[in-house]
């Protein structure tokens, strides 16, 4: 199997590809190493995977699209699973040009890339648990509308699932889309609050904490999301007469915590107790993230099994480590 993985050298990407390659795939990464946050980190993922057998690296922006088809025609790609995109709800508003080029017109470069490529089997992209936006309803599910986003970035997300369901109808191409939740764990992104908070403790700087710290996160440690992505992208879904064989999957720990808990963690496995600034909640923001896996566990067994106190302990000791 030759598989193209997108965004190879981001959080979730590295750790996809590093797995994909120790199980004797070939694996074709891209990414276009954009600064959004720390290109260094990006690079040092790369130095991880560039040892290892089967792996190949083209420094490509997949929104590029003569780009992306050139280095494509090099290998015979059997599986695509695309996780680039441009990431972050918050940065949406600022920079809403990003999102239109990264998550809209490369999630289409991809699609028509994936239906022209005759030895494709499956096509697995990300989605994001942003998807349900205002919704109120706990957990979230599948099965619930999702006609209420509340930041671009949740709205390219959308549009890409509905994008990929009409090239699934079309060409009968076969697809899953992946609702993460709150993904954290060793090389994580430095965007994400556990990263930030745990940066600004041991720097002895303030957090800003929204919502006066009333919010709640799925949060889903690397390891277990891996997991579950290599046995959805092993099980293609079936075409038939009866639907387009394109599916929706969340993939979370189906155990929100208290953001406040999370602080506690982080402190008791620093050290150090945060200087805390509490703020309103900020535009684009949901109060509370909570997954309803009972799909994929059904269909694929999928079962978290780590705790949030394990998987910030070994976040906090890389970062002490990569940053000492």
């Amino acid at each position: 199997m030759t598989v193209l993985v997108t965004g190879a050298a981001g959080f979730i990407g590295s750790y996809v590809a590093q797995s994909l390659c120790r199980r004797g795939n070939t694996v074709i990464g891209i990414d276009n190493l954009n600064d959004y946050y720390d290109p260094i980190l990006k690079k040092a993922r790369l130095s991880q995977l560039q040892p290892l057998s089967g792996f190949n690296f083209h420094h490509v922006d997949f929104a590029d699209k003569d780009a992306l088809f050139e280095v494509a025609a090099k290998h015979k790609i059997t599986q695509i699973v695309h996780l680039g995109a441009q990431a972050g709800v918050r940065y949406s508003i600022d920079n809403p040009d990003a999102y239109v080029a990264s998550n809209l017109v490369g999630h289409v470069n991809i699609l028509e890339l994936a239906r022209h490529t005759d030895s494709l089997d499956h096509l697995v992209y990300a989605s994001s648990s942003s998807v349900y936006g205002g919704n109120s309803k706990l957990p979230f599910s599948e099965q619930d509308t999702v006609n209420n986003p509340v930041s671009l970035y949740a709205a390219t997300k959308r549009a890409d699932e509905l994008l990929s369901q009409s090239y699934a109808h079309l060409y009968g191409l076969p697809q899953t889309g992946l609702r993460f939740f709150t993904v954290y764990g060793p090389w994580g992104r430095p965007d994400m609050a556990y990263f930030l908070f745990t940066k600004a403790i041991l720097e002895d700087n303030p957090i800003t904490i929204f919502n006066n710290g009333d919010m709640g996160r799925d949060f889903t440690y690397i390891d277990d999301v891996v997991t579950g992505l290599l046995s959805v992208l092993d099980t293609p879904p079936e075409t038939n007469a009866e639907a387009p064989p394109h599916r929706l999957y969340n993939i979370g720990n189906n155990r929100p915590e208290r953001l406040m808990t999370m602080i506690e963690i982080l402190e008791e496995l620093l050290g150090k107790k945060a200087i805390k600034q509490f703020k309103p909640m900020q535009a684009g923001d949901v109060k509370e993230t909570f997954a309803d896996i009972t799909a994929l566990q059904r269909d694929f067994g999928f079962s978290p099994s780590t705790p949030l106190t394990t998987g910030l302990q070994h976040f906090t000791e890389w970062y002490r480590s990569y940053y000492s």
